[in-house]
């Protein structure tokens, strides 16, 4: 299917306890990819920006980069020793614990994170008014276990802006933090 038709909710796990939302989609076709929430396969995502650019490249990388400050004991990273290997062997696949959404929450379950990127597209979901900014660019609901951050691009959700957004992940005392 064509990673822009509408029935494709998300890229990732279906059960991912870790979800982005982000207000655009590679322009590309995925063949096996089907309706709802599907998970990529090993090369898809270097597929996908090969074929889409640099600014997929980058969600891609940072959203790996975020996985992989997050702390070990929450069990993302498996065998994985560098972001780069959990990017190309894990991220977004079949039990993994991560999706990439297009559309923006419709459940909130107690044991998911929901991370919206980028403000612009934050203010244009229904949740809007329910944030709270915590800084003009980072906003959270505790009710919801949202975090808006920059979208997932090198120059706008830095290293350091990475670690800010892990202090306001844990701010939300997650199942997944209690061990």
């Amino acid at each position: 299917m064509h990673l822009t038709d509408p029935d494709i909710n998300a890229l990732g796990d279906s059960n991912a306890r870790i979800r982005v939302y982000i207000g655009n989609r590679p322009n590309t076709l995925i063949e096996h990819v089907q309706p709802g929430v599907f998970p990529l396969m090993a090369q898809d995502i270097y597929n996908i920006g090969q074929v889409c650019g640099n600014g997929w490249r980058k969600v891609f990388n940072v959203y790996a980069k975020l996985i992989f400050a997050l702390p070990p004991t929450l069990g993302f990273r498996d065998t994985t020793s560098r972001w780069q290997d959990f990017r190309d062997s894990r991220l977004l696949q079949a039990d993994s614990g991560t999706a990439l959404y297009f559309n923006e929450p419709e459940e909130f379950s107690p044991d998911v994170l929901h991370i919206i990127t980028g403000k612009t597209y934050a203010n244009s979901l229904t949740v809007a008014s329910s944030l709270y900014w915590e800084t003009p660019e980072f906003a959270i609901n505790k009710q919801r276990n949202i975090v808006v951050c920059p979208y997932f691009d090198y120059r706008q959700l830095s290293n350091a802006k990475i670690l800010f957004l892990i202090d306001l992940l844990e701010q939300l005392h997650l199942p997944m933090y209690k061990n």
